[in-house]
């Protein structure tokens, strides 16, 4: 069973609704409305803004959590320090199937967190406005917004703004990926680390924030520091907007302040009163087990003190019925066919880490959990971006966080539970054909006739590799498109006939064409 999340799921607030508000008037506020619930917004300097970023203790909503005060400082000091206009980017690029907090405002606030970015723009004296979106309908909706403020990239306008799309990958949301994509290349990290302060779009210095960060700043900057703190922790004030989903009754996006009993929230969407572990964070996150769920709120601090991360603000349960490392070397699989294919750790290694967790699961013993965990440390510090981390990370809290069923599986050879399904995963045939992109096929060994050979694993060791015995190992992941080629000369060169790809049983679905036209016409 796999259930994907809708791209505006159901919406829930706990207290006074702040990011939320006018959501119980209106599907979508248009400027109009917008204007009406929040009213006017004045401009600011760039040292108020920096101020009132720090005064709130403004972080990053999109999972790394930098100081957002420090951010816009360093934008500004690079732009005075080279003499280039900077440029402003909403980073709305919500890969990750267990999100859908930035998808829910982009489509029904879209001028909160217009009106926090361009705030920022007027402060820096950029010239450039870019809004980086993943999904049909948020593209829609942003565009609709920017139409409705007389706003667009043509020449001769004090801002410029357009409207990136990038594909529905967990990869082409990290910062630098969404530069890149803005800068006219695809939307992979470039390989390199670099500072986007100093030089992002196009080479000049870049603002870049999670679209929440930018709707929290334009709620304080209405509101001011004071009444903005009155809400939530005194060190963590304010609100969050949070994802729930997993072994839940009702999928929802929550905004609730910091601070409030994280049992209270799984308790609004239906989890089960003592789940065998909370997923927080997302799929770069950690797991926590269900006594640190009950003791912890929400809030950076406090999560991370029970082993648990806030992250990009996904809070995902699973119920005693399904086994928990069944569900985990699903998403450990979407992970490693996520794989920017740029680097070895995330091009050799997630792969191998998701094969290293199949073989645990499938009677490997002792043996297959220390390569497991080998090739888990092996990655991590390693990777040009942050996914091979991020993975590395989800891998290794799953071996923590679940060790009397990992004791099952090596010393007794399963748990005895099915694997239900329950945390999201993309709908097949979600993502566009490209590469390095799953292309939706799976390797596949027919044992009857394999003589162990080897020689597929000479030619794609990337997904295969040779076991203890000398027969091939296969990574249980789809074929990336970057390594579609020779996947295909592997399962030609094996003398025994044994190798061949498996289509998914499910193609990608033809799109209309009014719709295919407009997600073309989107393209950055």
């Amino acid at each position: 069973m796999n259930v994907p999340l809708p791209d505006v799921p159901e919406v829930r607030v706990v207290g006074l609704p702040q990011l939320t508000s006018g959501f119980d008037l209106v599907e979508r506020l248009d400027l109009t409305m917008h204007l009406k619930v929040h009213g006017p917004l004045e401009p600011m300097t760039g040292e108020r803004l920096a101020e009132l970023a720090e005064a709130i203790s403004l972080c990053g909503r999109g999972g790394a959590g930098f100081p957002f005060g420090r951010k816009l400082r360093a934008v500004a000091k690079a732009s005075i320090r080279r003499g280039v206009r900077p440029v402003v980017v909403i980073n709305g690029s919500e890969g990750e199937p267990a999100c859908r907090k930035d998808t829910v405002l982009l489509n029904r606030a879209p001028h909160l967190i217009l009106d926090g970015a361009l705030l920022a723009a007027e402060a820096l004296g950029a010239r450039t406005l870019v809004v980086a979106v993943t999904r049909n309908s948020t593209e829609i909706s942003v565009r609709a917004a920017l139409a409705e403020r007389g706003l667009s990239d043509r020449r001769g306008q004090q801002l410029r703004a357009r409207v990136v799309r990038t594909p529905e990958r967990m990869v082409s949301g990290e910062a630098s990926a969404v530069i890149r994509a803005a800068s006219g290349g695809p939307a992979l990290p470039p390989g390199r680390r670099e500072r986007a302060a100093e030089a992002g779009v196009g080479g000049a210095p870049t603002l870049l924030s999670n679209a929440e960060t930018y709707a929290q700043l334009a709620v304080a900057a209405r509101i001011g520091p004071r009444r903005y703190g009155h809400t939530g922790l005194p060190d963590e004030p304010g609100t969050v907007l949070l994802t729930v989903s997993g072994s839940v009754s009702r999928p929802m996006v929550i905004e609730v302040p910091t601070g409030v009993p994280l049992r209270y929230v799984l308790q609004l969407a239906g989890a089960p009163p003592l789940p065998q572990g909370v997923l927080t964070g997302g799929y770069h996150g950690n797991w926590i087990d269900a006594e640190a769920a009950h003791d912890a709120v929400v809030s950076v601090r406090s999560l991370a003190a029970v082993g648990g991360a806030l992250g990009a603000g996904a809070i995902l349960p699973i119920a005693p019925g399904t086994c928990p490392l069944g569900e985990s070397l699903r998403i450990a699989n979407w992970l490693a066919a996520e794989t920017a294919g740029q680097c070895g750790p995330c091009k050799l290694g997630l792969p191998a880490a998701a094969g290293g967790l199949s073989d645990v699961l499938n009677g490997g013993g002792p043996a297959a959990l220390a390569a497991l965990r080998e090739v888990t440390q092996a990655v991590k510090g390693r990777g040009a971006c942050k996914h091979p981390d991020g993975s590395a990370r989800f891998l290794s809290s799953t071996l923590s966080a679940f060790t009397d069923d990992l004791a099952a599986h090596v010393l007794d050879g399963g748990c005895g539970r099915d694997t239900l399904g329950v945390l999201p995963l993309p709908a097949p045939g979600y993502q566009d054909l490209e590469e390095s992109i799953p292309s939706g096929g799976k390797l596949a060994v027919d044992w009857t006739l394999c003589q162990g050979h080897a020689l597929c694993a000479d030619i794609v060791p990337e997904l295969i590799r040779l076991g203890p015995d000398g027969y091939p190992a296969l990574a249980d992941a789809a074929v990336p498109m970057h390594l579609r080629g020779r996947a295909e000369r592997a399962v030609r060169r094996c003398p025994a006939l044994a190798l061949r790809i498996e289509q998914a049983p499910m193609e990608r679905p033809a799109l209309p064409g009014a719709q295919r036209k407009a997600l073309g016409s989107g393209r950055g």
